[in-house]
């Protein structure tokens, strides 16, 4: 996977701050509680979303689906004055109602449409397992993630977006292939 240097920058503190949100100073799994809190305190996160969009992002975590993950990963390849509209990703990233929202609340924003695209691609990042594990080792090194979070995708049942099978796999790619190409990104055959 090509990614640009914007996104190499950000998916280490994207990260670390779901980390951070993780536990508890006595070791207890308060992720949910503490996104709820964040997600309570949007309309003054909203001040971030260009300075620290990974602090705002967070916000977000669980809330995104990902039915063209090439779609993705092309927005990954690209640098922050390079991204397409948010508009134009409907195809390809999908809302819970909840985060739908709070999205509504921050697209309002002049950055807000950027925004989204940044949070939209960091919970990707974070969802997709490194290209060097496996797909268990990658489950077992994050176990800690969002359980029971509403709209909470673990890695282990996110990574069947990527190839349940041949024909959905195929699907993927040729829905994607076609939205790039719509785009203005070159096919790739």
């Amino acid at each position: 996977m090509s990614m640009s240097a914007f996104f190499r920058a950000l998916r280490t503190s994207y990260q670390a701050e779901i980390d951070d949100l993780a536990f508890d100073s006595e070791g207890r799994h308060v992720l949910r509680k503490r996104l709820l809190e964040k997600r309570g305190q949007i309309s003054f996160l909203k001040q971030m979303m260009e300075s620290s969009p990974e602090m705002v992002a967070v916000v977000f975590h669980g809330g995104f689906h990902f039915e063209l993950p090439a779609v993705m990963e092309q927005v990954l390849s690209l640098e922050s004055d390079e991204f397409p509209d948010w508009s134009s990703l409907g195809d390809a990233v999908q809302l819970t109602p909840w985060a739908q929202e709070l999205a509504d609340q921050l697209l309002a924003e002049p950055q807000g449409d950027w925004f989204m695209v940044v949070a939209a691609a960091l919970e990707y990042l974070y969802h997709r397992p490194p290209s060097h594990q496996n797909e268990g080792a990658a489950h077992e090194a994050h176990g800690h993630e969002a359980e029971g979070e509403p709209g909470a995708v673990r890695r282990q049942g996110h990574a069947d977006d990527f190839d349940k099978d041949g024909e959905q796999h195929h699907d993927h790619e040729e829905s994607s292939a076609d939205w790039l190409e719509e785009h203005g990104f070159d096919r790739k055959d």
